[in-house]
């Protein structure tokens, strides 16, 4: 009798460690790959289109995302880093706060063997997969020949820079080399507005103050486009042709309101998204990346907007 209940427990014990074992096995099967995000800023509209476009291409491949804002602080956004790296995450976007100083995070990441992917910013130390991002080139380019048709080739402009971020200096790159084109148009001032609307309001005023000349306007993004049409305004500058550039609703809703900004180099950040968690996909299946991926841009005036929701 106790040699059948000791065979029997010995039964189910081993019946038990394979039960287990099977569990484990499953489990690890079953396990979703996760994927830490450090994006620039949530408070931005892009910024909020690209975290849908990230959000769905995820879920059809049943992955977890760990999102995260830096809020433009650079310590912020290494400090994510490092938390990601805790969590054993296997692969990192970064939307960097800063192009260059980012490096030290993405080489956290580089000794801990987890595969970093750069979206819309791109940054310049470290190793990274893939930067996927709009032609910001091109963007620049399209702003600038507008912007010259409007002026007929002939005037001065300012350019409300941000050139602590690599796809802004790609703009602004297109943006100048577009209008070496025209030599009728000068660039007398070239200012960092940080890439807010209230600063740049600020140093468009101190430029429209020093320029009382002045034809013309890039803003790098919507906030600084909308930060000169502030002080644009304020002056009572209505000669002054704007371009922006991400076509944000408000932004739009100057355009169409026959204010100073006349058009809007527009991106797609929800393809941007869609786009950095298919590289990610590749990568996992063993494909290889493209180290850069471009995504197309365009360019809307009030005649193009109007068109578009007729």
């Amino acid at each position: 009798m106790n040699l059948i209940k000791s065979t029997a427990a010995m039964l189910f014990i081993i019946c038990l460690v394979i039960f287990l074992s099977c569990g484990e096995r499953n489990e690890s099967k079953k396990k979703n790959k996760s994927i830490g995000v450090t994006l620039l800023a949530r408070q931005h509209i892009f910024y909020r289109d690209l975290e849908e476009g990230l959000n769905e291409e995820s879920k059809k491949n049943n992955y977890e995302l760990i999102i995260t804002s830096a809020d433009w602080d650079l310590g912020k956004q290494i400090g994510q880093i490092e938390d990601f790296i805790s969590r054993k995450v296997d692969a990192i976007i970064v939307c960097p706060v800063d192009s260059k100083g980012i490096g030290l995070g993405i080489k956290e990441a580089n000794n801990a063997g987890i595969p970093v992917f750069t979206a819309d910013i791109a940054a310049q130390e470290g190793k990274v997969v893939s930067h996927i991002a709009s032609n910001n080139v091109e963007g620049g380019r399209k702003a600038a020949e507008y912007l010259a048709k409007r002026l007929n080739g002939k005037g001065k402009i300012a350019i409300i820079n941000q050139p602590a971020i690599t796809s802004v200096i790609d703009r602004v790159q297109g943006f100048k080399d577009e209008l070496a084109k025209y030599p009728g148009i000068k660039i007398t001032a070239d200012v960092n507005g940080q890439g807010v609307r209230d600063r740049a309001l600020q140093v468009t005023a101190d430029v429209l103050q020093a320029n009382p000349q002045l034809d013309g306007i890039f803003g790098i993004n919507d906030d600084s486009a909308l930060g000169a049409l502030d002080a644009v305004q304020q002056f009572k500058r209505k000669n002054v042709v704007i371009v922006g550039y991400d076509a944000t609703p408000p932004a739009v809703d100057a355009i169409l309101g026959d204010s100073p900004l006349k058009a809007d180099v527009i991106q797609y950040p929800k393809k941007i998204g869609e786009s950095t968690i298919k590289a990610i996909k590749d990568h996992f299946d063993g494909k290889t990346v493209p180290a850069s991926i471009p995504v197309e841009v365009g360019i809307v005036d009030k005649e193009d907007l109007k068109n578009k929701t007729n």
